[in-house]
């Protein structure tokens, strides 16, 4: 595998479509003054599919990385920093579905991670839906934890439908 800066023009709105199928759920629990989540297993393995646009205006110096294997676009990472508060942001980490559990996503990340480093940036921040036991897993073997959370970001259902917003991030 070879990992490898992608060129920005190139890759300017490029839509990404991200499935995955997750076993269950990290539900919030809410107790008095004090939150915390318990794993819940769904009756059956659901899919998931949403999608996004790489290289949105609202980044302010993006960088992207992708993933080869023989010549192929195995997987990618897009981050920038937020100068405002001295954090960067990974708003899209994807790995193609055959490439999957091979330790592409942990490389990008890791690679992303010396970038932010390089930036001088004191946090790496992300965003994943509670749904996504996999993607959080990867997230915590990288030395990510959970800084918080939104209840309502997606849609005024997030709770019933066990998709809720966390934010994870990682001090540099």
């Amino acid at each position: 595998m070879e990992i490898r800066r992608l060129d920005l023009e190139q890759y300017r709105g490029k839509k990404l479509r991200f499935e995955y199928q997750t076993p269950g759920y990290w539900e919030l629990i809410a107790e008095k003054r004090a939150f915390r989540f318990e794993y819940k297993a769904f009756p059956q393995p659901k899919e998931h599919m949403f999608e996004d646009v790489l290289l949105q205006e609202w980044l302010e110096k993006p960088v992207l990385f992708g993933a080869f294997e023989g010549g192929e676009l195995a997987g990618l990472i897009e981050g920038s920093i937020e100068s405002w508060n001295n954090r960067f942001r990974i708003s899209n980490l994807l790995v193609d579905r055959k490439y999957r559990k091979r330790g592409i996503g942990a490389a990008l990340m890791a690679r992303m991670l010396e970038e932010a480093t390089a930036q001088r940036a004191r946090m790496a921040v992300l965003e994943v839906q509670s749904c996504n036991v996999s993607a959080m897993r990867l997230y915590e073997r990288c030395g990510f934890q959970i800084i918080g959370f939104d209840m309502f970001s997606y849609s005024n259902e997030d709770l019933e439908n066990h998709e809720m917003r966390i934010e994870m991030g990682k001090k540099l």
